[in-house]
């Protein structure tokens, strides 16, 4: 958010993100409170993640869902910078550049990951002349051989490779090492497998598992998919606008089916579940 207030301080900025984030309005406290000083429209774009988790982000329908929530915002407010405020709008900024070419769009991630990649350089942390693997030793080198070699990936032999010519299942695997090669006290998934396709999928949650069990390592796991959530781990929660109304665990949780699943979730919310990525999951 500072370097956004740093770079573009008197630009007409707009702020795309989730409802919860547009409502609880972080984007424009931080930039504020960092200097800026443009005119800040913050817009909630409620069909952008399901469009994306549905894998639609190209071609005409993700235009349309697109126009259908830019077009009259983008005009009305003569917006020329578009911070993307959601983790799922980077998928779709090919299809926003192409609709508004004129419009600076602006994706946090770039900007943290330079960041980052800076302190790193600056404390001899990152890859490269002087970086961490020069200086890392011969005995490091080769325990981060043999662990990748578990992956059965041939990471092994890629190990001086720009990680982001590896393929998204590879990159998951990899980072999911990452995480635990010092084994943490609480190992955070956030939908890790969402982006996978079912086979790659498959391979990313049986090494999950094997890692998990290998460590002794307490997981959350937050996934979409109901039939992860009842054959995977010891516990099962499922939330309905951030409150916990189904914890089952044991016995109760062994007989259950995706079926008892809606009918619990109906008759503790109230309402009928529609997400379709979860009933067709």
């Amino acid at each position: 958010v500072k370097t956004v207030a740093d770079t573009y301080p008197d630009r007409n900025i707009g702020i795309i993100a989730t409802s919860a984030a547009i409502k609880s309005g972080m984007y424009v406290k931080k930039l504020r409170e960092s200097g800026c000083r443009g005119e800040l429209f913050p817009l909630a774009c409620p069909s952008f993640v399901p469009a994306v988790e549905a894998g639609i982000c190209d071609g005409p329908e993700a235009e349309a869902i697109v126009r259908d929530a830019l077009d009259e915002y983008m005009e009305k407010n003569q917006v020329s910078a578009l911070i993307l405020g959601c983790t799922h709008f980077p998928f779709l900024r090919p299809v926003i550049e192409k609709l508004y070419p004129s419009v600076l769009i602006i994706d946090p991630a770039d900007i943290v990951a330079l960041g980052i990649k800076t302190m790193m350089e600056d404390h001899a942390l990152a890859a490269g002349s002087g970086g961490w693997f020069q200086r890392t030793t011969k005995a490091d080198r080769e325990r981060f051989r043999e662990k990748l070699s578990e992956l059965n990936m041939g990471l092994e032999d890629r190990m001086r490779q720009p990680v982001g010519l590896l393929s998204g299942g590879q990159r998951q695997a990899l980072t999911l090492m990452m995480a635990t090669i010092n084994p943490p006290k609480l190992l955070l998934l956030d939908e890790h497998t969402a982006a996978l396709d079912p086979a790659t999928a498959d391979k990313v949650i049986e090494l999950t598992k094997r890692i998990v069990a290998e460590n002794n390592l307490t997981c959350l796991m937050i996934t979409h998919n109901m039939q992860s959530a009842l054959e995977l781990g010891n516990r099962t929660l499922m939330m309905d606008h951030g409150r916990i109304i189904i914890d089952v665990e044991g016995n109760e949780r062994s007989g259950l089916t995706v079926d008892d699943l809606l009918t619990k979730f109906k008759d503790l919310s109230g309402e009928k579940l529609t997400n379709d990525r979860m009933l067709l999951s």
